[in-house]
């Protein structure tokens, strides 16, 4: 009796789906039956860094820094799909060559986009 070529596949992807749904049920049953609510004043208190707190929680916080930091994602990433290029280059087709020029493109107008809008300017 020959299995089927994809039972293999088919079973491990009811377990990679039945794995994590089965360990959140046992979390969920674990908080319901043993962990029951507590709730009190010092519970919903806020706490940071175990000092009490003071003042307004709204504060104005500048999101260059999160622009900085996800244009720099944008080149790093840009590099780990270059490397493997540059690596192959010699036996890819033409077409490999033209579909990297066109990433390049897209990122360096990403760029000069950045640039042009001014975020690339530390402020």
């Amino acid at each position: 009796m020959n299995a089927h070529p994809y039972a293999f596949l088919a079973l491990f992807g009811a377990v990679a789906v039945a794995f994590p749904l089965i360990l959140l049920a046992v979390a969920r049953l674990w908080f319901r039956f043993f962990q029951p609510p507590k709730p009190s004043l010092d519970k919903g208190a806020v706490y940071e860094c175990g000092i009490a707190p003071s003042g307004d929680s709204w504060i104005q916080f500048k999101a260059h820094y999160y622009l900085y930091a996800i244009l720099f994602l944008i080149f790093d990433v840009e590099v780990l799909f270059l490397l493997p290029f540059a690596v192959a280059f010699t036996t890819l087709p033409g077409g490999a060559l033209v579909a990297m020029l066109v990433f390049l493109l897209l990122l360096a107008e990403g760029l000069v986009w950045a640039w042009h809008r001014g975020h690339l300017e530390w402020k």
